[in-house]
């Protein structure tokens, strides 16, 4: 038999690829494989029950944990933000790419597919993690090579009784993780469409949320958070915990013109409580506790992770070596970091280390542990070359 493993979310793209790799590719059986990295339990059970509908044969894989620890707390500690929002729906799809690979391997196929479309970044990554891992795969993608469109697809789901929840009225293309959660499509699409409230559900708009705010105290050992308000936690209970109480108060909504990896600009929203709130804790902490020249050169290699991550390329070894000097620096990102979230926005109000740098007895205006005179011949002598450069000037 003709096996082809469908990468499959159970939303509009994927569930078409169903019927059209047995009527159009000629696969005799479809292998679908749901990866569970955080998205409500409901979509999860509701894909199982489309792909038994529709007679594939189906996996479930349950991969919160190790999408938290693995893939977001790496993220977490390069401070990965791509154009100012936490990258969450790039960093899940090596992991889905794995495990879709495994279940290929048990069962001997090497043909995939997958509905990503040929205008954005998935193809990339999901691809380029097939391709990594099990080397002269089959990889068939319906969306791009047929050149579809959402209002073809919406049309066609219906003609082939295919259960979907979109209409041609509300057209939201949604992927949800417990990092972050994007919405994108319909009048979405463009720049000065105002997004209805509507397509929130993990935060309160500002004017909706708390009048009392709250207080945040995050733990961190070597770059983790490890709890929070005094109690210790799992990374999974974390992430999920901290999505609800900034959620809740109106912080982690971004919405932003996004330069996509062919080049072309689109307009994305999303929603991201826990990934801000860890995101700025994190770097409020490494401040304190790294020297000015490694955070400077640790910003650099934060970004170039960052965007390979983006670009799905997670098994490359650049990425590697990179993440070998971030989790150098990471030995002493332990302490904690109290926040005040206060609807929509958020401050750091304390952090304190072992490790932290500071020296209050140095530091103070109070104190005079530091002679201040020590410092007349650095001043005299400071910029020395710029100030030669403009007496020249004067003269010429």
């Amino acid at each position: 038999m003709k096996k082809v493993v469908l990468v499959y979310s159970g939303g509009l793209d994927t569930s078409i690829c169903i019927p059209m790799m047995k009527e159009e590719y000629g696969y005799d059986s479809v292998v679908t494989v749901t990866v569970d990295v955080g998205q409500p339990a409901s979509d999860i059970a509701e894909a199982a029950e489309k792909a038994k509908i529709m007679g594939t044969e189906h996996y479930t894989v349950d991969a919160k944990d190790e999408f938290v620890k693995d893939y977001c707390f790496k993220a977490l500690q390069a401070n990965a933000l791509y154009q100012g929002y936490p990258i969450s729906t790039s960093i899940a799809r090596p992991l889905i790419s794995a495990k879709a690979v495994e279940v290929a391997k048990k069962l001997g196929a090497n043909a995939f597919a997958h509905g990503c479309t040929g205008k954005g970044n998935d193809q990339f990554r999901i691809e380029f993690g097939i391709y990594a891992l099990l080397p002269g795969s089959t990889i068939h993608a319906p969306i791009r090579e047929k050149n579809l469109t959402r209002v073809w697809e919406i049309e066609y789901a219906q003609k082939k009784g295919v259960p979907i929840k979109q209409s041609l009225e509300k057209i939201w293309s949604i992927d949800e993780n417990v990092w972050g959660r994007s919405i994108e499509g319909g009048r979405l699409e463009e720049p000065n469409f105002a997004p209805p409230e509507e397509i929130f559900q993990w935060t309160k708009s500002p004017k909706n949320a708390s009048n009392d705010g709250a207080e945040v105290l995050i733990e961190f050992e070597k770059g983790i958070p490890v709890g929070i308000n005094g109690k210790k936690m799992g990374a999974l209970e974390i992430v999920q915990s901290l999505n609800k109480i900034a959620g809740d108060n109106g912080v982690g909504r971004i919405d932003i013109m996004e330069d996509r990896m062919l080049g072309l600009k689109v307009r994305e929203n999303y929603e991201c409580p826990a990934a801000m709130t860890l995101l700025t804790a994190h770097q409020a902490l490494e401040n304190l506790v790294l020297t000015r020249q490694e955070i400077k050169f640790k910003h650099l290699v934060d970004q170039e992770w960052t965007n390979m991550a983006y670009e799905g390329l997670w098994w490359d070894p650049l990425k590697d070596n990179l993440e070998a000097f971030i989790a150098s620096t990471q030995k002493r990102v332990t302490g904690t970091v109290r926040l005040n979230l206060y609807k929509g926005s958020m401050q750091v109000s304390g952090r304190e280390s072992p490790w932290a740098l500071y020296n209050a007895d140095l530091a103070s205006f109070d104190t005079q542990t530091f002679d201040q005179r020590e410092s007349t011949g650095m001043v005299k002598i400071f910029g020395m070359q710029s100030k030669m450069y403009h007496s020249l000037k004067s003269k010429m």
